[in-house]
């Protein structure tokens, strides 16, 4: 076998063992997901119970209602963002094979941890303006908007961001990862990490109004979840994808006029 057969095995091995670890990884995330969803629906009932009984249910949240927060937002955006983000992962651990880079795998794993540290931030946003919402009654037991104002508003900005060139620039970055890399490419694992926390800016960039639909439709809603998160990878992925979400957009600021007008 000539040495460049020996690599590609290596490289297809890899990969492979790559996939595998993304998909557990992501398993993972959705069954706490189910798990942790169970739970707070269990206790958004116990809510509405007590409103229906006239009895008030404004508890301040703690800090360990704010940290549950968090780490489901986290948990979430590993579920929803890694199966898209999935291509640019094995082509850049495919990329350091083929470079003869001693800590492929290592690098790798950095750009792996980069792209995530980027959604954590995210989720950190996300958790607080849930908790602000809640602070200023405008929370829901179900964790949605109580506001058909606020939620027409956030539909119309995520329907329009759609079509804005600045989503386009993002979405094309994560649609054409080759381009990406050669633009932005880093040796090493800090040069990994780096690169990660790059595309998951460009990632951030791209989705983060359509995450923000999460305060309308129900951050314990998994239906909407996995719809939200197959539409990404959709949009991402599939030939016609940037198109799909354009037209997407157009349903979704009608959906937000639609709430504006009859608020």
């Amino acid at each position: 076998m000539n040495v460049a057969a020996a690599l590609d095995t290596v490289i297809g091995r890899d990969r492979v063992l790559a996939a595998a670890g993304l998909i557990v990884l992501t398993a993972l995330a959705w069954v706490y997901l189910v798990r942790d969803a169970a739970s707070m629906n269990a206790m958004a009932g116990e809510a509405q119970m007590h409103r229906a009984m006239g009895m008030a249910d404004m508890r301040a949240w703690g800090v360990a209602d704010w940290f549950g927060l968090f780490t489901m937002w986290t948990v979430m955006m590993v579920a929803m963002m890694l199966p898209s983000a999935a291509p640019v992962i094995l082509l850049v651990l495919g990329v350091y094979r083929r470079r003869n880079d001693s800590t492929a795998r290592l690098s790798s794993l950095a750009f792996v941890a980069g792209y995530l540290i980027v959604w954590t931030a995210f989720s950190l946003a996300a958790s607080a303006s849930q908790t602000a919402l809640h602070r200023n009654a405008l929370l829901a037991p179900d964790m949605r908007s109580s506001s058909a104002f606020a939620s027409g508003v956030v539909l119309v900005m995520a329907g329009v961001y759609q079509w804005l060139p600045f989503k386009n620039t993002c979405l094309t970055h994560c649609r054409s990862p080759l381009g990406f890399l050669s633009l932005y490419w880093r040796e090493g694992p800090m040069g990994g990490l780096s690169l990660g926390v790059r595309h998951g800016l460009f990632c951030v960039g791209c989705c983060w109004l359509l995450m923000a639909l999460l305060f309308v439709v129900g951050v314990m809603n998994l239906a909407w979840v996995a719809a939200l998160a197959g539409f990404v990878l959709i949009e991402k992925v599939a030939r016609g994808g940037d198109v799909v979400g354009r037209v997407a957009g157009l349903g979704v600021a009608a959906w937000g006029v639609y709430l504006l007008t009859s608020a």
